[in-house]
């Protein structure tokens, strides 16, 4: 570890220099500060890992300085230097974060015994963050968060493809992410300090479309006032990003198609062509070779495109990641809507990890931010879950369970709610017409008696 050093701040020279030379008699490296202006800009140049600053000082007092190291969160002790006037200030400057106080006149003993308790924290709270950011390192990688072995493999592919030139598209359910793996090799490529445009394909018609890529010349059509740059333009020398690019019209993948081949363009209305270089990563939830073979996308710029795939693994299938997501999601939440909430009940996680997520990360993303909102406690508990998480059932695949039962010749739906006398009814029937009405194959296939079969049918009339 590196020499550990002390800042000493205070605008009366004697008790400085007293509390230096006592501190370099026990061994420490210590500097000194006439006041808490240039205590801050010592603090800004080198760490120190512990500032004893006089609570009244021209410029910063020692509150403010506080203050300030709080909120650049500098990792120095602080202790405030009091006179018995002013205690109660000192006091209230511990609950903002300082460590302890000094009352002049100092005593050197206190001194002696409270540096190394101070310097003890110290390390145990660095080493602990470092802990953490080690931990932090494992579970995330650029914005994505995950450890499963899926995600694993997801990173290893970006790292690999991120600082080539090669096209990539990325697949993968509607929810699971795909633009933050687009983000992650745009930042780890040698394009990071060039511009990365994102564009949804599907959210714009045709015309609109072929405007926002490759922009217009003045007068291209009415209401074009102004010349305007496209996209391809904006994203020169940089990343751009087509999302949903398998609900592309076939002729506006004509024109991009080009634009991959010779890295020229023309503006709309425009007689002139722009050289570009630009990167493209496209994106889709869509299966494209089955969008190729259904004449929905060109092959050829099928091939362009998809030099390396990148699949993302729904959420369902890196069930490991949910709770450190939830956990992610949870403290952005908690700090966005000003909320101390601690963690989550065990209730809480396991109903999480039941649930099949067909929104995948977006929709538990969605989830934590309301259970937040409606959580008045300092734990999330089964109370502010969705029905339907709360028993581990989403209704489409609930909807789907029931159609392909209902498809099955031996099912029989019974409504929730109905009564005894009705479920008995329509097994009774139904069981008789899959017998073709041989009411002693009936009885035998419900394990009744010949005649409890004649008593049930003479009540059903």
């Amino acid at each position: 570890m590196a020499e550990e050093k002390i800042l000493i701040a205070d605008d009366d020279e004697s008790i400085r220099i007293g509390i230096a030379a006592l501190l370099r008699e026990e061994g420490y490296s210590v500097f000194e500060a006439v006041d808490g202006d240039s205590a801050w800009q010592k603090l800004q140049k080198e760490p120190f890992a512990v500032l004893l600053a006089d609570l009244k000082m021209p410029g910063l007092d020692g509150l403010q300085l506080l203050k300030k190291m709080k909120k650049e969160k500098l990792n120095t002790e602080v202790v405030i230097i009091t006179g018995q006037g002013t205690i109660s200030t000192a006091v209230r400057a511990m609950k903002s974060g300082a460590y302890d106080y000094l009352t002049k006149p100092v005593n050197p003993d206190r001194i002696r015994s409270l540096i190394p308790k101070i310097l003890e924290h110290y390390r145990l709270r660095l080493s602990h963050e470092q802990l953490q950011e080690q931990i932090r390192q494992l579970t995330h990688y650029e914005e994505m968060v995950g450890r499963s072995a899926a995600m694993q493999e997801i990173y290893r592919m970006i790292d690999a493809v991120a600082d080539s030139t090669a096209n990539v598209v990325i697949t993968g359910e509607s929810g699971t992410g795909k633009e933050l793996v687009a983000r992650a090799i745009h930042r780890r490529s040698g394009r990071r300090n060039k511009p990365f445009i994102a564009v949804n394909v599907s959210a714009l018609p045709e015309q609109i479309l072929e405007n926002e890529l490759f922009g217009h010349e003045k007068g291209a059509f009415t209401g074009a006032i102004n010349e305007k740059a496209g996209c391809f333009e904006m994203a020169h020398g940089g990343t751009l990003f087509l999302d949903e690019i398998g609900e592309m019209a076939y002729e506006t993948q004509a024109k991009l198609l080009r634009v991959l081949e010779e890295r020229r363009f023309r503006r709309l209305g425009g007689k002139k062509e722009l050289e570009v270089d630009v990167r493209i990563i496209a994106a889709t939830n869509r299966n494209l070779q089955q969008a190729v073979q259904d004449g929905h996308l060109r092959e050829d710029l099928y091939f362009r495109l998809c030099v390396v795939e990148i699949n993302l693994p729904p959420l369902r299938d890196r069930i490991d990641d949910i709770p450190l997501l939830a956990d992610e999601f949870l403290q952005l939440f908690s700090r966005q809507n000003k909320k101390q909430i601690s963690g989550m009940a065990a209730g809480f996680r396991d109903a999480l990890l039941r649930y099949s997520w067909p929104g995948n990360v977006r929709e538990l993303k969605n989830v934590i931010e309301r259970a937040v909102l409606f959580t008045p406690g300092e734990k999330l508990d089964e109370k502010v879950l969705p029905p339907h998480i709360k028993t581990g059932i989403d209704e489409i695949s609930h909807k789907a369970s029931i159609h392909q039962l209902s498809q099955q010749e031996d099912a029989l739906i019974i409504p929730i709610g109905a009564t005894y006398e009705e479920i008995e009814r329509q097994v009774i029937l139904e069981t008789l017409k899959k017998a073709g009405n041989n009411k002693t194959k009936a009885a035998k296939m419900l394990g009744l008696s010949l005649k409890t079969i004649h008593n049930k049918l003479n009540k059903f009339k």
